[in-house]
C-alpha cells in the first residue's frame, strides 16, 4: 500500500514553472535543433516517432487492424494497418500522421502549463513502450529504446530541474518540429511536376475529393496553429509581466 501511495503521490505532484530564462533557453535550443540541418537530421527522428505513432493510434481508434511500424535511419517511417482502403477510417489514419506531433506537443504544453511534468514524462514512456510492441525492424526498436531510456533516466533519476528542461525541450521540439516536415512536403510537391507521389497528402487525394495541395495547406495551418498555441501555454503572460 505504501508503494502504491508513493507512486500516486509522485504522479499527482505538481512543479512550479521555471524562471523565464530557462523557458527561453529551451525554446532557443529547440528552434536551433529544427533550423540547423546537421542537428535536425537527429531531432527529426523524434518527430517521426510521433508521426508514425499518430498513424498507429488512429488506426486502432477507427478499428483498423494495426500490423506493424517501421522506423528507418533516414528518419522516414511506415505504419501498416489492415482495413478498407478508402472511407473515413483510412482517411483519418492518414490525416493523423502529420498532425500527431503537433497534437502531442500541444498536449505536452497543456500538462506542463498545469505543472504536471512528472505525469507527462511517465505518459510519454508508456506510449513508447506500447509502440515498441508493434515495431517490425531493428533500427526502429533501437530508436525507441534509446528514446525511452532517455525519458526514463530523466523521470527516475533526474531532479526537478532536469525533468523540467526535458519536458520543455520535448514539447517545443514536437511543436516546432511538426511544422518543418509539412513545409518540406509542400516544397517537394512544387518541385515535382509530373506524377503522383506516395506521401500522406497524395494518398489522401486519392481517396477524398480534396487535392494533395489542399491537404498540405491544412496540415500547415494545423501545425502552425498548434505551435503558436503551445508556445502561449509554455510562456504564460504573467511570466512576461513578472520579468518586466
Amino acid at each position: 500500500m505504501e508503494s502504491i501511495e508513493t507512486v500516486v503521490d509522485t504522479l499527482t505532484q505538481t512543479q512550479d514553472a521555471p524562471p523565464l530564462w530557462v523557458m527561453l533557453a529551451c525554446l532557443a535550443a529547440a528552434a536551433a535543433a529544427v533550423l540547423y540541418t546537421p542537428v535536425w537530421r537527429w531531432a527529426r527522428g523524434l518527430v517521426t516517432i510521433a508521426h508514425e505513432g499518430g498513424h498507429a493510434l488512429m488506426a486502432v481508434l477507427v478499428r483498423r487492424r494495426l500490423t506493424g511500424i517501421r522506423l528507418h535511419a533516414d528518419t522516414s517511417g511506415l505504419t501498416f494497418s489492415r482495413g478498407k482502403p478508402t472511407g473515413f477510417g483510412a482517411a483519418m489514419t492518414l490525416v493523423a500522421g502529420y498532425t500527431a506531433p503537433a497534437a502531442l506537443g500541444l498536449g505536452a504544453a497543456a500538462l506542463i502549463g498545469a505543472g504536471r511534468i512528472v505525469v507527462l514524462l511517465w505518459v510519454t514512456l508508456a506510449l513508447l513502450v506500447v509502440m515498441l510492441v508493434f515495431i517490425r525492424n531493428w533500427y526502429g526498436a533501437l530508436a525507441l529504446i534509446v528514446t525511452g531510456a532517455g525519458v526514463f533516466a530523466a523521470t527516475w533519476y533526474g531532479n526537478a530541474i532536469v525533468q523540467t528542461v526535458a519536458a520543455y525541450l520535448g514539447a517545443w521540439l514536437l511543436l516546432l518540429g511538426s511544422v518543418k516536415p509539412v513545409l518540406e512536403l509542400g516544397s517537394r510537391r512544387r518541385r515535382r511536376r509530373h506524377g503522383a507521389g506516395q506521401s500522406d497528402a497524395d494518398q489522401l487525394a486519392g481517396i477524398t475529393a480534396m487535392p494533395a495541395g489542399g491537404w498540405v495547406f491544412l496540415f500547415a495551418v494545423a501545425t502552425i496553429a498548434a505551435a503558436l498555441w503551445g508556445t502561449y501555454l509554455l510562456l504564460p503572460a504573467d511570466e512576461w509581466f513578472a520579468a518586466a
